[in-house]
């Protein structure tokens, strides 16, 4: 049983999931360990949103156990302790960026003061009194971005929040990310795109609803003997069909 002085934020142990009569994830077990950045990597259908919606606890499970900071999934003692960004929208279209804020800030009792400092972290300073469905796409996911962040949650799960941005604000969110687990906060983020690997201190690689290895960048880099984790990535699958 995780606790909350045992330096681990999530634990995941023998997770089974199914979704539409198909398993989806198929016995997953990790742990992610407080105040780091790691990447849950994985081509797409490889089970990485599910998992992330069962971390929440947003998402029915056939069998296992997850804890978040020492509680189970979905516990209401975690409804403030966790920042959640989805694929899809979370945020109010016909509200402006500061409305969205203020309306998440109020939900977790966050200040005034830290709705603005949120929009210049996402970088839309100016943009707080733009309605957020006249907004680029890029923009769009910084504001459920934001939404997730106006709270400063000890543990935040963020899916695939750099889609559709240009590589400066890329560049610009992962160092946000870092400067965040800095302070002791918890990330675990999704990508597809390998090459965001390595901006991870910590990596998960899923295919298929499964874990195929949990370890640093360079831990993965000397494993397979490959010059960067996407050929880590394919290496490990080699290993698999063999």
């Amino acid at each position: 049983m995780t606790t909350p002085d045992d330096g681990v934020a999530i634990a995941v142990d023998d997770l089974r999931v199914d979704r539409g009569g198909r398993t989806v994830l198929d016995g997953i077990s990790l742990s992610v360990r407080r105040g780091r950045v790691v990447g849950l990597l994985g081509p797409s259908g490889s089970g990485k949103s599910t998992l992330m919606r069962a971390i929440v606890g947003v998402q029915i499970v056939r069998s296992g156990s997850i804890r978040v900071l020492g509680e189970e999934a979905g516990s209401p003692g975690l409804r403030r302790r966790i920042g959640y960004a989805t694929q899809a929208s979370s945020v109010y279209g016909d509200l402006t960026v500061r409305g969205n804020l203020r309306y998440f800030a109020q939900l977790v009792g966050a200040s005034p003061a830290r709705v603005e400092a949120t929009i210049e972290e996402v970088d839309l300073g100016g943009f707080g009194d733009h309605v957020v469905g006249r907004l680029s796409g890029g923009q769009h996911t910084r504001v459920s971005l934001a939404a997730a962040l106006v709270g400063e949650p000890p543990v935040l799960v963020l899916d695939e929040p750099t889609v559709g941005l240009d590589p400066v604000l890329r560049r610009d969110l992962w160092a946000l990310f870092k400067r965040l687990a800095a302070g002791g906060t918890t990330l675990l983020v999704s990508s597809h795109v390998m090459d965001e690997a390595d901006r991870c201190e910590d990596l998960v690689l899923m295919r298929d609803g499964r874990v195929i290895a949990a370890a640093t960048p360079q831990e993965l880099r000397d494993r397979t003997g490959a010059a960067d984790v996407e050929g880590a990535f394919l290496a490990l699958i080699g290993e698999e069909i063999q």
